[in-house]
């Protein structure tokens, strides 16, 4: 009988410890899989407090049970010496093989105990309804008190953005291209439109005033499939012109006559704003609505600060359209010192991504600009300084920028990996 007391201990034991175990999110994929054994449980799981209730009942008898007949036993064999070392001897046997053990291989196999478990608790709890509500109510009505208003929702098992991070990099299975597009996604919303964007001076585009020859010329020797079109300045947008549109007006020897500034503006498109700090998840989305492929940045002004294109948002997802994205950055000059001479309006995340580096950027976006927020002065002269572990010099100063820097990283020796022996 004391053996039989035992089983069903570890039946209750190791069955609390395998229901609250499971993974929460692969039990609410058998669940849409119809798995009979993941639906019983995730019932039970509803009402975490009910269930515990029963298990807790339950052992709670059993426990009791075996502890009267054990002392019963021991006075009947032992005499009053009996009624002393049975308890002693049934709570050694008890912890390990009702306790210990299961508890054990519930937690390392949750799946194998809890979901037979459950088609015996859900009927259980039916039996010992009545107990179960009237126990958690008065325990909940001692307990409810004592914690905090949030923590009722503290069951809640929607993962945060970190979270999700976190079991994007621990999956199993996950190979790693599509491993770093999932974390891409997740990066979206952390970064902006003035991130990713050509900014304002590395535009290139169209002056209708400029001469046709002119016009022409840039059309032929554009590596951008759209141009924004402007008279005088870049803030006065006439229009996005599509190459392909204008492809038939540029034979071999591209004759001015084939092409008109009124032809050009009738094959203009209107130009698509947005405004600046917007999040590229949002704006990926907005793409798709607006059935766009590519928006001028404009700031609280009006003014345009940049253009950034779906593809770009894409590259932020998938990766640079190269298998080499430091190829893609002649502004990176490697030395053979280890340092870089790179150019002061190059974007800090795309230098962090070519050269796998963690320059802050968080305020600049650019290499200049983060320069110039360090010293906090124009410099008259080249100089060093020290921004984290990155020694910065500048190389060569013209209108008010920083044209040449020469960047060596230098990490913390004390966080650096040190070589055995």
């Amino acid at each position: 009988m004391i053996l039989i007391l035992t089983g069903l201990s570890a039946f209750f034991s190791g069955s609390e410890t395998a229901m609250m175990a499971l993974n929460r999110y692969r039990l609410r994929h058998l669940v849409k899989q119809r798995h009979r054994g993941a639906r019983e449980a995730n019932r039970l799981l509803r009402r975490p407090d009910r269930l515990l209730g029963v298990i807790l009942i339950g052992n709670n008898l059993v426990n009791f049970t075996a502890a009267s007949l054990a002392t019963v036993i021991g006075l009947q064999l032992f005499g009053t010496t009996g009624v002393v070392l049975a308890p002693i001897v049934l709570t050694i046997f008890f912890l390990i093989f009702a306790e210990v053990a299961p508890k054990t291989i519930a937690a390392r196999t949750p799946e194998r105990l809890a979901f037979p478990a459950s088609h015996v608790l859900q009927p259980l709890l039916k039996l010992l309804y009545p107990g179960v509500v009237f126990i958690n109510t008065i325990a909940n009505f001692i307990v409810r008190p004592l914690l905090p208003p949030e923590a009722e929702d503290e069951h809640d098992d929607n993962l945060s953005v970190e979270e999700l991070r976190t079991v994007v990099n621990e999956g199993v299975g996950i190979e790693g291209q599509g491993q770093n597009m999932l974390l891409g996604v997740l990066d979206l919303e952390n970064v902006t439109v003035n991130d990713i964007m050509v900014p304002r001076g590395e535009i290139v585009g169209i002056d209708v005033d400029d001469d046709m020859p002119d016009i022409l010329q840039i059309l032929a020797n554009s590596q951008h499939t759209r141009l924004p079109v402007y008279k005088d300045n870049i803030n006065n947008i006439l229009g996005m012109l599509h190459l392909r549109r204008v492809a038939r007006y540029l034979p071999k020897k591209e004759r001015e006559e084939d092409l008109t500034k009124a032809d050009l503006m009738a094959l203009t498109s209107e130009p698509y704003y947005v405004p600046e700090g917007t999040p590229l998840q949002v704006q990926l989305i907005n793409f798709q609505k607006e059935k766009r492929r590519i928006a001028l940045v404009v700031d609280e002004y009006g003014d345009v600060e940049g253009i950034v294109t779906l593809e770009d948002i894409l590259e932020e997802i998938v990766g640079e359209f190269t298998t080499d994205f430091a190829s893609k950055m002649p502004e990176i000059h490697p030395q053979e010192d280890g340092s870089y001479f790179i150019d002061g309006m190059a974007l800090l995340r795309d230098i962090n991504r070519a050269l796998t580096w963690d320059l802050p950027t968080h305020g600049p976006k650019t290499l200049n600009g983060l320069v110039l927020e360090h010293l906090e002065t124009i410099p008259e002269s080249n100089l060093c300084l020290k921004i984290d572990d990155y020694l910065v010099e500048t190389v060569h100063i013209k209108d008010n920028v920083i044209k040449n820097i020469k960047v060596t990283h230098q990490p913390d020796p004390e966080v650096s990996p040190t070589s055995d022996g």
